[in-house]
């Protein structure tokens, strides 16, 4: 059974996504969400074999009485892969079609020795389908951590960095850090009611980040992933194309958004954008996740893929000390490094008039992984709006005010914050190639963690301040 966090946001995100009926899988064990009665497949022949193959498995099960298998999207688009309707979205809770389609394309799979059907998956903000929390309100005056470098900023010499998220906050640009920082805002920032929006300033925060780690950096922020954070992923690839398209291709791509998919070999819907940033020579930072697993979250997990290890630092969080990884952090032998991730303090709304933000999720009595230290799944503690629609218990959200910065905490923000350390390497060492930055910054790296009991690299930057942590004695 899912985390009662992943059925929230399950929530949250159908209501952003009305007019998409979406399913949790597998079997409702909380790993993603997708879209209601339709696969992915190849363009072309694969897509041809795909409701072949689909349609002859329906007409042997007749009790399974699918909708027509009809394309559902586009003949063709720049992803190189279209929607198949398999069934109807409305027949019960589950998804049976879905599965039955997936399961009619093994033995085929099987022989061409990759995939060739997927569910059309949910790909949202990095996640437990959210930041490993919710942004806190800092003290006034309290200062940024990591501190921002002291490198002057250079046009003529900054790293090209291109964050593809949710757009800036309009007052932004009231923040001396970010006065280089360019892209996007965010449309809908707050409600009718003039309140915060759920994750609103994810992307101002990460801008923060890198341009305190790494000040000379020409940083582009796109608004590729709006509302609640999520896309599906037929549309996915589409967005990141858009991206590069408008703003060119950047040194560094920084990613805080990807999904789990059950599967060790990729995404089908970002293939195409995969084999295109690997030929420009970009290196895509990606966050890890923040599922406390071990399955790949792509596009992350490409580091784990021999052909785009070069190109791909998928990052993992660190808690607050930088000596362990944080409770909610994915982790694996597909996860590059690790970067500080829990309780950063940095940019987010509110610079110009302080603005209320309404939590969606309570903490908990105890960490919902299992952790014993004191960590942001209870404490500080609050009440959410989400919790309290899902228990029916009739009580009222916590609301607080913000004023220009927050804490916050997610592999969303340690990916930032080692793609700072990428570019503030190139700036030192006059390195011009991103992926050589890479390797460099990690074979000098002396730094380690521990992780799940592993001894893993840890990108600390020298203006980062460890804060010490608390562990709790074990429950009785």
């Amino acid at each position: 059974m899912a985390p009662l966090r992943f059925h929230e946001q399950f929530d949250h995100i159908q209501r952003s996504m009305p007019d998409v009926p979406l399913a949790m899988g597998p079997d409702d064990a909380g790993e993603f969400f997708y879209e209601k009665g339709v696969v992915l497949a190849r363009d072309g022949e694969e897509a041809l074999l795909v409701e072949d193959t689909v349609r002859a498995h329906f007409t042997a099960t007749p009790d399974l009485d699918p909708a027509p298998v009809r394309r559902a999207g586009p003949q063709t688009n720049r992803t190189g892969v279209t929607r198949i309707r398999v069934g109807d979205p409305a027949r019960g809770d589950g998804d049976p079609a879905v599965g039955h389609a997936l399961r009619a394309l093994r033995a085929h799979e099987a022989r061409a020795g990759r995939p060739l059907v997927s569910r059309n998956h949910v790909v949202h903000l990095a996640v437990n389908a959210c930041p490993g929390d919710e942004p806190v309100p800092v003290p006034s005056g309290a200062g940024l951590n990591p501190a921002p470098d002291t490198t002057l900023y250079d046009p003529d010499t900054a790293v090209g960095v291109l964050v593809v998220d949710n757009g800036l906050t309009h007052d932004h640009r009231d923040a001396e850090l970010l006065a280089h920082v360019r892209g996007e805002t965010q449309p809908a920032e707050r409600d009718e009611q003039g309140v915060l929006r759920p994750y609103a300033g994810h992307g101002t925060f990460i801008a923060g980040l890198l341009a305190a780690v790494a000040p000379n950096t020409d940083i582009t922020v796109c608004n590729g992933l709006n509302d609640a954070g999520a896309v599906l992923e037929s549309e996915f690839g589409n967005r990141l194309f858009e991206a590069v398209d408008k703003h060119g291709w950047p040194d560094i791509l920084s990613l805080s958004a990807g999904t789990c998919n059950g599967r060790t070999d990729g995404l089908l819907g970002v293939e195409s954008f995969m084999r295109e940033l690997r030929d420009h020579g970009t290196l895509l930072v990606a966050a890890a996740g923040n599922n406390s697993s071990a399955t790949p979250f792509w596009p992350a997990a490409y580091a784990g893929l021999p052909e785009y290890a070069d190109a791909v630092l998928s990052v993992g969080a660190l808690r607050s000390d930088g000596e362990f990884g944080a409770c909610f952090t994915n982790h694996g032998p597909w996860v590059t490094a690790y970067a500080p991730g829990e309780r950063l303090t940095g940019v987010l709304a509110g610079l110009r008039t302080p603005v209320p933000y309404v939590y969606q999720h309570s903490t908990y009595d105890s960490c919902r992984f299992g952790f014993r230290y004191n960590c942001t799944c209870r404490h500080p503690h609050h009440t959410g709006l989400l919790s309290e629609e899902r228990e029916n218990t009739g009580g009222a959200a916590d609301r607080v005010t913000f004023e220009g910065c927050a804490q916050w905490s997610g592999t969303s923000f340690a990916a930032p914050v080692a793609a700072g350390m990428v570019a503030a390497h190139m700036t030192a060492h006059k390195e011009r190639d991103p992926r050589a930055a890479r390797r460099q910054l990690l074979s000098s790296t002396t730094d380690v963690a521990e992780v799940r009991g592993a001894h893993v690299a840890a990108l600390l930057p020298p203006t980062w301040r460890p804060v010490p942590v608390t562990r709790l004695a074990p429950i009785a």
